[in-house]
Order: C-alpha cells, then structure tokens, then sequence
C-alpha cells in the first residue's frame, strides 16, 4: 500500500509539471524552433536515444502492436506508425496528448491514436513491443519493478526504456536537487542502475530480463536504455 500511495504521489506530481508547468517548454524542445543551448544539448540526446531505441526494433512493424508509454508530444509515436506499427500513445499529461493530437500526420491516423492516461493501465490491453522514453525517470526502483510486473504479461516481444544512470555526477545532482522546495523545481529525477531494476523487477514477482543497451551521454543529457524481455525472448 505504501508503494502504491508514493506512485499515485510522484504520478500526480509529473502530471502536474507537464500539464500545468513545461507544457510550451516541451511543446518547443520536441519541434524544430531554435533553443538555448542547454536544450539543444538535451534535444540531440535525446534524438540519439530516440534512434537507438528504434534500432532495437525491426524494420518492418507491419501489423505490430507498439505502446508509446509516455508519448510527449508524439515524435516516437509518428516514427512507429510510419514503419507500418499499430500504434498507441499514452502519456499522462493531456496537454501533450493535444500536441501530439494537432502534429500526428494524416497518413497515420488510421495506424495511430493517442490518449491521456497512465501508461500502465491493463485496460490498454497486449503490446508486441512496448517504448518508454523518458517515462519512467522520476519513479524509484520499487514503482519502476511494479511497472515492469504490469506490463510482463502483455508484452510478446520486449520493452525498451530508459532511466538515468546512476553515476558520480548525477547522484551529486540528485542531492542537490533534493535541497530546493518542492514548488521550486520539477520532478526530481531518481538514478539507477540495471542490476538495481533487475533486482527490483524480482522482486516485484516477474522473471523477465532486464538487460543494458545503451548509454547516452549529451551535455545535460544523460541517460541509459534497457530492455526488458520474458523467458525465451531477445
């Protein structure tokens, strides 16, 4: 119950940054208008994580289902669809549901649908391939295994996520972070590792693997992808 009552907590509070605070932030980090150049080293990274995530995917997705769990403003979501995937984007802000509503392509929008929501409500129903870029990076470990246990058994291939890593340099800005009032600043985001979620995901009662893919670091970008996949998947 405590674990449940911190994620309906971090939930409501990422809900409320997005909706209320960063909506025309990101509105302008996910487009092509010119940014500061702190932004533009977060939108090139997360550019380069965008692509290694779709890497791990094949190139044909005729007829597969995809979520996007946490779709911002759609970007990921448009490239799934555009390689032939069934797509859903979710994302529990419903002001970047209605950005990702104005961009999404007419030659998609028979392949592709968005809603506002949380990314793992069972009622989405079963996925072949799940994407969460970006998602899950203000949740700790116990709410990141919940997550994963939720999604074990309707997921048929993999789902590839990302967290930030958990090195030197961002724990000593996790600390500091943790310094400010809340009102002060955004979600603070938690680092990990990949063996911690592993063991996380355990404990949470799934027997997936967890499994490290890549780490990308770009200016005040950092962050790493794993996998997660069921016994007898890669």
């Amino acid at each position: 119950m405590q674990q449940q009552t911190a994620y309906v907590q971090t939930r409501a509070r990422v809900e409320d940054y997005f909706d209320r605070t960063a909506t025309q932030t990101w509105e302008r980090l996910t487009s092509d208008a010119p940014v500061s150049g702190i932004r533009a080293t977060v939108r090139a990274g997360r550019d380069q994580m965008r692509a290694t995530m779709l890497a791990q995917l094949p190139d044909d997705l005729t007829s597969a289902r995809i979520l996007d769990a946490g779709c911002g403003t759609g970007t990921m979501a448009v490239e799934l669809a555009n390689k032939g995937a069934d797509v859903t984007g979710i994302d529990i802000s419903p002001s970047l549901i209605d950005i990702a509503e104005a961009r999404r392509p007419d030659r998609v929008r028979g392949s592709l649908s968005y809603q506002a929501g949380d990314m793992s409500n069972a009622g989405l129903g079963r996925f072949d391939y799940v994407l969460a870029m970006d998602s899950m990076i203000y949740y700790d470990k116990g709410d990141i295994g919940s997550i994963l246990a939720q999604f074990a058994p309707r997921l048929s291939e993999k789902m590839i996520f990302t967290l930030p890593p958990r090195t030197a340099l961002l724990m000593a800005m996790w600390r500091v972070g943790k310094l400010f009032p809340r009102s002060d600043r955004s979600p603070i985001m938690v680092p990990h590792t990949a063996q911690g979620i592993a063991h996380a995901a355990r404990d949470a009662g799934t027997t997936g693997k967890i499994a490290h893919v890549e780490t990308v670091n770009c200016g005040f970008y950092h962050s790493m992808a794993l996998s997660f996949t069921m016994g007898g998947q890669r």
